[in-house]
């Protein structure tokens, strides 16, 4: 009964004829509310808590491990499914989000961040999961990295408008972290509600198990995807935090760094999903992981502040490359799986998420090479094990395990 009753917040019935009624249109609207939203919150992040909360590395590697707690969780979402449908769920998500980022700059604390950190990360990971979820059933696998590409060419483009946002807000008009914080969850907030009572309700093709899903077919990408979810954290966490820390960057300028990268992403990712269709997930991985390890290394051993601009820049454009992971289970998987097991490989992929950040911040204090070298030897395994990769082995029709 609960179920019904979510769902009349949207329209049963689309309009005949309506393009702007598509599942497309939906995923692109609610990752332009994903992007504004955490990109705001991100890059703004490093410098509100080292100027206003007196952050050390150790603080920011807790806050960090904070905010991947509802991630390692993400498996719960399956259950959450008992009442809510996929789409409800990830409107209700992006709600969480926007109020968490909207609060964010009122509680300039250390305990106050930690709070609104975990309200935040809340529904950013149940988004992201269903987010996979249903981009994998909604699109077909002939078409899912180029429209995947396409929509991490759209986030771009809204995160860039952010960005943009930040620095006339900053650099301009001496807008303070309060404002900032508050336009861009709001903004998110009253862009969900619109896309609740304006899209209609979409069919899935493939009624999804609502219990989790362990398969031994899945064992190869729940390794990568534990893998990536470590060596994402360094990156996520620790590189930011050395532009700032170790070569003084200003907020104005890590905003420019996220403005370059979306430019970048802008024009690119949409080629680099026509290209991973075109040569295959193996291929694409392999050149993904063998650049990481150069750019973790060289995180290590820089000194100039130019030169680590150029590596974060680089280092963020490999994050299209994620294509593949999402394109190779979609290929091994049963379809009826994919819910269940968004849920599932999200939370394996915060298992290190969770550990990392704090342990790592520590590690910080003592050396902060340390930090990179271990993510150059993560990208290493990576690398061997995407060796493995065959999207022709499995055959979910045939395949019972």
């Amino acid at each position: 009964m609960e179920k019904v009753t979510a769902e009349k917040a949207i329209p049963l019935i689309a309009e005949q004829g309506n393009k702007w009624h598509s599942p497309f249109v939906f995923l692109a609207i609610a990752s332009i509310v994903m992007s504004v939203t955490f990109a705001g919150w991100m890059a703004m992040l490093n410098n509100f808590v080292i100027e206003q909360a007196a952050f050390t590395g150790a603080e920011i590697g807790m806050l960090q491990s904070l905010r991947e707690i509802p991630g390692f969780l993400a498996f719960t979402a399956i259950f959450v499914l008992l009442v809510f449908t996929e789409q409800v769920f990830a409107l209700i998500s992006l709600c969480l989000l926007s109020i968490g980022v909207a609060v964010t700059g009122l509680f300039p604390s250390i305990y106050g961040l930690y709070a609104t950190t975990v309200l935040m990360s809340i529904g950013f990971h149940y988004y992201e999961t269903l987010n996979t979820s249903l981009s994998l059933q909604w699109f077909k696998k002939d078409e899912a990295a180029e429209k995947l590409g396409q929509l991490m060419s759209i986030k771009s483009a809204a995160s860039l408008t952010c960005y943009a946002l930040i620095w006339l807000g900053f650099s301009v008009f001496s807008t303070s972290y309060q404002v900032m914080y508050l336009f861009f969850g709001l903004s998110g907030l009253l862009l969900t509600l619109w896309l609740a009572f304006s899209m209609p309700k979409f069919v899935m093709d493939h009624p999804q198990h609502k219990k989790i899903i362990l398969r031994k077919r899945y064992s190869l990408y729940y390794l990568l995807t534990f893998l990536a979810g470590a060596r994402r954290q360094i990156f996520v966490v620790f590189a930011g935090f050395l532009m700032v820390e170790k070569f003084g960057y200003s907020v104005q300028e890590i905003t420019v760094l996220y403005m370059i990268n979306h430019v970048i992403n802008f024009f690119l990712a949409p080629k680099i999903g026509l290209w991973i269709a075109k040569v295959g997930e193996r291929k694409a991985l392999t050149l993904e992981y063998l650049g990481l390890i150069t750019i973790f290394v060289g995180y290590a051993l820089v000194e100039s502040a130019n030169v680590a601009a150029v590596l974060y820049v680089v280092d963020h454009l490999f994050f299209a490359m994620a294509i593949a992971l999402k394109t190779y289970f979609q290929k091994i998987a049963d379809p009826k799986d994919i819910a269940s097991s968004a849920g599932v490989s999200f939370s394996i992929n915060h298992i290190a998420a969770v550990v990392i950040p704090a342990t790592f911040g520590l590690i910080w204090l003592y050396d902060h090479t340390l930090v990179f070298y271990a993510g150059a030897f993560i990208a290493l395994l990576s690398l061997a094990a995407s060796r493995f990769v065959n999207t022709d082995k499995y055959s979910p029709s045939n395949v019972s395990d």
